[in-house]
C-alpha cells in the first residue's frame, strides 16, 4: 500500500490532525500553554503554506496542459 503524500500534505484535515496530535503530546509532557499555542501556530502556518504551494502547482499543471492542447489544436486547424 503506497501513501499519496501529495494528497496528504494538501489536506487541511491532515494538518489539523498533526497540530492536535502534537498539542496533545505537549499537554501530556506539561509544556506551558503559551509554548503549545506557538508550536500549534507554526504547524498550522506550515500546513497552510504546503497546501497553497501544492494547489498552485496543480493550477500551473492544468494551465500548461490546456495551453499544450490549445497549441496542438491550432496546428491542426492550419
Amino acid at each position: 500500500m503506497k501513501i499519496n503524500w501529495k494528497s496528504k500534505l494538501s489536506s487541511r484535515k491532515f494538518w489539523a490532525l498533526v497540530a492536535s496530535f502534537i498539542a496533545s503530546l505537549l499537554v501530556i509532557f506539561k509544556v506551558g500553554e503559551n509554548e503549545i499555542a506557538q508550536i500549534t501556530a507554526v504547524i498550522t502556518a506550515f500546513g497552510s503554506v504546503a497546501v497553497y504551494i501544492l494547489a498552485e502547482a496543480s493550477v500551473d499543471k492544468a494551465t500548461a496542459k490546456n495551453k499544450g492542447e490549445d497549441d496542438s489544436s491550432n496546428e491542426k486547424n492550419k
